[in-house]
């Protein structure tokens, strides 16, 4: 027969220094409840908070221009008609106006979402990878392995982003015949080779302070190997300051293609870009306003977007912030 009182254990109310008494602690098991995990603590703050809603409509918005822009315009956007070369908005019913070569603003500032989407989203989740498995590596194993790495990613570290991805492209030949998923990737990887060393550091910390947890020294201690013990405790309980850090650089690696295309040497033609628009608009921004005015707001609310989603998971994940 089991013992009636055997429940009573987890009740009992427990005393302090003084003999004052404290009210018993809660039984999960009494009570039905499961206690929550981190993730659904996060998951449950991000749903009251209204800057949640708000970034995420607007990434989503974004991203379906992005996938469906035909949802958003019938025009093509490279018809162009000399004629109306810089013209203001309303004119022959265009909403943004034209450009200096009489294409609608408007089409190809939604067909430019798709090109700056592409290169911020395929750039995140490559450095990501590179973070996972160099961080990984380097925090777990530790010695002279953690050693090299760690040199190696001071190096990469030590060279600004912009100035390193400039030198990678120019070394690029240039072509009349490149495609437009040729031109995207270069610019992808360019700035995944000088990227990835921020999401490695984060990574490498984070292991750090996983590896030495009791339920990892618990599972060595049952024999688990090592690839298990990375796969199944360690990366699920590393992952969260990551996800966080690569939400907020993927709208900086956004802008950071818009700037490259600014400049020049990003994203050329046929590619549709943002930083293609702004940099012919720059030129003409005090005749035609509406030129600039219009792409750099598409890139602004973008970047905005990533960067306040970043910022709402990151305090919904840090119990400290609560």
């Amino acid at each position: 027969m089991s013992d009636p009182n055997a429940g009573l254990a987890a009740v009992a109310p427990t005393t302090v220094d003084g003999g004052e008494l404290l009210p018993p602690a809660p039984d999960p098991a009494a009570t039905g409840k499961r206690a929550r995990s981190l993730s659904q603590d996060a998951l449950a703050d991000l749903i009251r908070r209204p800057m949640f809603w708000f970034a995420a409509a607007l990434i989503l918005l974004f991203v379906v221009m992005a996938i469906f822009p035909s949802l958003f315009t019938s025009q093509d956007p490279n018809s162009c008609d000399l004629s109306l070369s810089r013209k203001p908005p309303g004119t022959n019913d265009a909403v943004f106006g034209y450009d200096l070569q009489g294409c609608d603003v408007y089409s190809r500032a939604i067909y430019g979402a798709r090109a700056s989407i592409v290169v911020g989203v395929v750039t995140t989740l490559l450095t990501m990878f590179i973070g996972i498995v160099v961080g990984t590596a380097s925090g777990y194993f530790g010695r002279w392995i953690d050693a090299v790495l760690s040199r190696i990613t001071d190096i990469f570290f030590a060279i600004p982003l912009l100035l390193g991805a400039i030198l990678i492209l120019t070394a690029f030949p240039k072509t009349s015949q490149a495609t437009a998923g040729v031109e995207i990737m270069k610019v992808v990887l360019a700035l995944t080779v000088l990227g990835w060393t921020s999401m490695t550091r984060i990574m490498r910390a984070s292991v750090i302070q996983v590896r030495n947890a009791d339920f990892v020294v618990a599972a060595r201690a049952l024999g688990a190997g090592n690839w298990r013990i990375i796969r199944r405790h360690v990366l699920p309980n590393s992952l969260t300051a990551l996800i966080v850090v690569a939400t907020i650089s993927l709208g900086g690696f956004i802008g950071a293609e818009a700037t490259l295309s600014f400049l020049g040497i990003g994203l050329q033609p046929p590619v549709i870009s943002w930083g293609q628009m702004i940099n012919e608009a720059a030129k003409y921004i005090r005749v035609a306003p509406h030129m600039l005015f219009f792409p750099s707001l598409f890139l602004s609310l973008t970047v905005l977007a990533f960067i306040m989603l970043g910022d709402v998971v990151r305090d919904a994940f840090d119990p400290k912030l609560r």
